[in-house]
């Protein structure tokens, strides 16, 4: 707008100043009556709104002194009409969820049925600022618009200087409940600390009243103890759960409704093993209640024979292996560490595949139960990358024979600067490990093979074994008479394989193997210090830090240690990083296919035998049992 248009704005606004209004020319028309939560002039249609907190005693007293005084407060006004008085009991005012009566209401309002809200304070109504004002200005943008009154501010949504002071009450209300979340975790850390840790109301169990800590009670401790046997005779979840159901087996709640995730409730409860582990879930936000579980986000406390239990501990960490392999499909089986004692393979670990149940630590002690103090250094096979090429062999002592070499200054080169193409390699990615083709023929074809694991020295070994070895796998299948390569499943045990090696899950890892034989014995031996390593191109812009680009092929990128850009390898006459054979050892000691033994640490997992678990199953099951062994 220029000049000139804005002075004409001025010149018309100045004239209408000296316009003369009158009855004939002028109408002036009033606004609406604003409604007042007080003005006894205007029809209302009231709703009451109570909330209490907890469901104890004390609490549903508060409840029903609310209830009857806002009866009679409605009454005393002759213009309401009292729509009805919307409870919630025992429900945080933190969220929306459960407020069974609050939504109701509000529906209601939705519906035009409502006009005017009642309720003792801003606390009661909601402890969130976002659904606090939310709910309020949603309320207050209807048509008729619906006020609240919060009694205890004398505070009147429609009123429109309430925004800011409702906007502090709300934020107030907020922060007590914060404090008192935080007070709360405050006492529960207390509790815990001082031996004291809560006692929900679990199947099998009573409270003691003057202990505190759970009794058992003879009633149900039998269908508890009947679950966990089913699934350690073969049962799975769904299948307890449908005989229970057939049995007329009471639930915690007392009902006969049973399902897979009740069943799985029970078999994971620590404490029908007598021990207490508290804080398993914890509430992130205070607003929001959600739980989460706890992996490590909050500090737990573990009771160990806080109770009588009704199933041993080892039935019961049986039964967590089990539940943990479930997902691989291994249920069932229950393996032991097996470690070689002596030989060729001394301090190596059988490997189930397709096994969870055992820990990192539990393999390289097993490994490490086999040697004595002075040759743990022996065993460690494992070379730093950043050592090659940094030894000098001036002080090596060898002794040259006529027509030999002397290999001092020279270096052996590592086989990842080499084309692995028709090499015995074996291959690690995404939860699966294959074989090359070079591999199953030293093997005459034999498609069953036995994988074992020396966690410090980072070795893998592959022998040959039978269809009956319960740790066997297929690595081989036939196609036209020829046995090729299989991808042998190991998500179970991939995770635990790249925690000892100390790889990352993600990369896919190559490594060379060399075959031993002794007479018809024979086995490959796979060093994992520095394997060859492949990296998703896209992983790798511009390159990284530690890694240098050597061959780039497809979605891979083939690459090695920076530290190798400056070396061909070792040293010659080093044998640092070489499986240690050693020179006295004769070769009917090398006992390439020596079993492994049972490894000992005092935590071997005593179960309750076969035939006893029948036993039990028989005596609860009935005549059930008799007719499922018919079908």
């Amino acid at each position: 707008m220029n000049y000139t248009q804005k002075q004409k704005v001025r010149d018309r606004v100045s004239q209408g100043y000296n316009v003369e209004l009158n009855d004939e020319n002028y109408e002036y028309i009033p606004a609406k009556k604003k409604a007042d939560y007080y003005d006894n002039d205007v029809p209302q249609r009231v709703a009451i709104y109570v909330r209490v907190s907890t469901d104890d005693v004390s609490q549903t007293t508060s409840y029903e002194l609310q209830r009857k005084y806002y009866e009679d407060f409605v009454a005393h006004h002759p213009c309401w009409t009292l729509v009805g008085i919307y409870p919630d009991e025992g429900i945080s005012g933190t969220s929306l969820k459960h407020r069974d009566g609050f939504n109701r209401m509000i529906a209601d309002c939705r519906a035009g049925k409502i006009d005017l809200i009642i309720t003792k304070s801003v606390s009661r109504f909601a402890r969130n600022v976002m659904h606090c004002i939310g709910t309020v200005q949603e309320l207050r943008n209807m048509y008729p618009p619906v006020g609240v009154f919060f009694q205890s501010e004398a505070i009147f949504s429609l009123n429109d200087e309430s925004q800011i002071s409702l906007t502090f009450q709300a934020t107030i209300a907020q922060e007590e409940s914060h404090l008192k979340s935080r007070s709360m975790e405050t006492s529960l850390g207390m509790r815990l600390n001082h031996g004291l840790p809560l006692t929900p109301h679990l199947l099998g169990y009573r409270k003691d009243a003057e202990s505190g800590k759970l009794r058992i009670c003879e009633e149900e401790a039998p269908t508890a103890k009947l679950a966990f046997y089913m699934y350690l005779y073969g049962y799975s979840t769904q299948e307890i759960a449908d005989t229970f159901i057939k049995l007329g087996k009471k639930s915690r709640l007392g009902n006969c409704k049973w399902t897979s995730g009740g069943i799985l409730q029970i078999l994971r409860s620590e404490r029908y093993c007598g021990d207490v582990k508290t804080r398993k879930t914890f509430t992130p936000d205070y607003l929001t209640h959600k739980s989460r579980k706890n992996r490590g986000e909050r500090a737990q406390s573990r009771y160990l024979n806080w109770h009588e239990p009704i199933v041993s501990r080892d039935d019961f960490l049986a039964v967590q292996r089990m539940i943990d392999n479930a997902k691989y499909g291994n249920k069932t089986i229950l393996p032991t560490l097996q470690v070689i004692a002596e030989g060729l393979l001394k301090g190596f670990v059988t490997v189930n595949p397709r096994w969870a149940g055992f820990t990192p630590e539990e393999f390289f002690c097993a490994s490490e139960s086999v040697y004595l103090p002075d040759e743990e250094a022996e065993c460690d096979g494992e070379q730093n990358v950043e050592d090659i090429d940094s030894t000098d062999d001036s002080d090596i002592q060898i002794t040259i024979e006529a027509g030999d070499f002397d290999m001092r200054g020279f270096h052996v080169v590592p086989g990842d600067y080499f084309d692995s193409f028709r090499s015995a390699c074996a291959v690690f990615s995404d939860n699966k490990i294959q074989f090359s083709t070079e591999c199953i023929r030293k093997f005459d074809k034999n498609p069953y093979v036995e994988l074992l694991i020396h966690p410090k020295g980072k070795w893998l070994a592959v022998r040959p074994t039978t269809k009956e070895n319960r740790n066997g796998i297929v690595w081989s299948r036939l196609v036209t008479g020829e046995a090729c390569p299989k991808h042998i499943s190991a998500a179970a045990f991939y995770n635990t394989l790249c925690s000892i090696l100390d790889w990352n899950p993600t990369v896919k890892y190559r490594m060379q193997g060399t075959l031993i034989r002794n007479g018809d014995e024979q086995v490959y031996i796979f060093s994992a210090s520095n394997p060859e390593t492949f990296l998703k191109a896209y992983l790798v812009p511009g390159g990284a830090d530690n890694v240098k680009p050597l061959i780039i092929s497809g979605k891979y990128v083939r690459v090695i240690p920076a530290q190798w850009a400056e070396s061909f390898g070792r040293l010659y006459y080093d044998k640092s990083g070489d499986l240690p054979i050693s020179s006295e050892l004769s070769r009917e000691n090398w006992m390439i296919r020596m079993e492994g033994q049972q490894y000992e640490t005092g935590k071997r997992l005593c179960v309750t035998p076969y035939e006893e678990l029948e036993a039990y199953i028989k005596q609860e099951l009935g005549a059930l049992w008799y007719n499922e062994e018919e079908v």
